[in-house]
């Protein structure tokens, strides 16, 4: 399971350290795909194939259920984990995050999500200040 935050910078070659913590279950191949809220989805190939046969039984269902399942699969790029815990980000999908220099790189349960910066901090700043009021909405979390 991935947990935490962790704030990195990209060299001069577009490339982001994964932190050591999630390094071992990620894997020497991982895939990046868009995500919701503007950030980039992380997966270890094993549980992107999972993923990706949920995301595939969708293409024939309604209009949404198509869109995301085409935002997802295609979108997708499988990346090497080079011996310094490194991946290259491919432009579209830097792009897509409007990611440039520095980015949190975050565990969320099943998978990585590299985020922007600011956009990370504007969005966990909303979610913290709104908390209370998603608790009572969804109800009691363990």
């Amino acid at each position: 399971m991935f947990l935490g935050e962790y704030l990195h910078t990209f060299d001069s070659k577009n490339r982001i350290s994964i932190p050591s913590k999630f390094r071992k279950e990620l894997g020497r191949v991982v895939v990046i795909t868009r995500g919701l809220d503007h950030c980039l989805y992380v997966y270890s190939r094993k549980a992107w194939e999972k993923q990706a046969r949920e995301y595939a039984a969708e293409v024939n269902g309604s209009a949404a259920r198509r869109g995301l399942a085409r935002l997802f699969l295609a979108g997708s790029s499988e990346v090497d984990v080079d011996g310094s815990g490194r991946v290259l980000i491919p432009e579209h999908l830097k792009s897509f995050a409007s990611i440039s220099e520095k980015a949190v790189v975050a565990g969320v349960a099943d998978r990585v999500e590299i985020w922007e910066e600011d956009a990370w901090k504007k969005y966990t700043a909303e979610i913290e200040r709104d908390a209370d009021t998603f608790a009572e909405k969804i109800g009691s979390i363990h």
